[in-house]
């Protein structure tokens, strides 16, 4: 499958700009139709310089509704836990109540925090916006080459092929619940990734997709 819609930015900066200006109109737009906005988040570098703009625009109210695409297999307040990251750089001075701000129990282990988040999920027909990143391998959430990605909503993950080994990750189906689904690519390093995702090898970002829109946003670096 071919790459998504894409946007390219000359700059990360810019990207993230942009990128936080389409987001709050999306989330605009999702409240006025049905009261509230549900939104998947990714960890990484990229998506947390998205957050702290966000923080810097004050975003965010009890019509938000977040959740995680993936989660390391961490004590709660280990600081590469994904949800440490975003609560630092965004959610925690935000005005989204934390009983809205879902983070994936991961301290359980893999199986047990599958299942938890899985039964959280169960009300969620559909999402407003999934953010995912991209790997230099293709992984995508915790979805890594080799590995399953499909079957239920919410998958252990084991002998991941980055540390920590196990992870949680939403499966490619579930992330592709999702009304909107943007993928956030910056650096050269990406080139590779997204030229095989253009040659139309199987990689787990090209197994995920909106139901109505996806779109690859990426700066300049990243294009090849």
């Amino acid at each position: 499958m071919s790459l998504p819609d894409t946007r390219v930015f000359d700059t990360p900066d810019i990207l993230i700009h942009a990128l936080a200006d389409a987001l709050l109109d999306l989330a605009a737009s999702a409240i006025a139709t049905h009261g509230r906005f549900h939104l998947v988040l990714a960890g990484g570098s990229t998506p947390r310089a998205l957050y702290e703009e966000l923080a810097n625009r004050h975003a965010g109210n009890d019509t938000w509704h977040i959740w995680y695409g993936d989660e390391r297999c961490l004590p709660a307040d280990h600081p590469d836990r994904n949800s440490v990251m975003i609560e630092a750089a965004w959610l925690g001075a935000s005005r989204i109540p934390p009983e809205q701000r879902r983070p994936i129990p991961a301290e359980l282990g893999a199986e047990a925090a599958a299942a938890e988040y899985a039964i959280w999920l169960d009300g969620v027909s559909s999402f407003d916006l999934v953010l995912l990143g991209l790997g230099e391998d293709g992984h995508t959430a915790s979805l890594f080459p080799g590995h399953v990605w499909t079957g239920a909503d919410v998958l252990a993950v084991h002998d991941a092929p980055k540390p920590p080994p196990d992870r949680v990750s939403l499966s490619a189906g579930r992330l592709s619940e999702s009304q909107a689904l943007w993928f956030v690519v910056t650096g050269a390093g990406k080139r590779g990734a997204l030229q095989r995702w253009e040659e139309g090898e199987k990689l787990p970002a090209a197994a995920v997709r909106g139901r109505l829109t996806t779109l690859l946003w990426m700066d300049r670096s990243a294009a090849y």
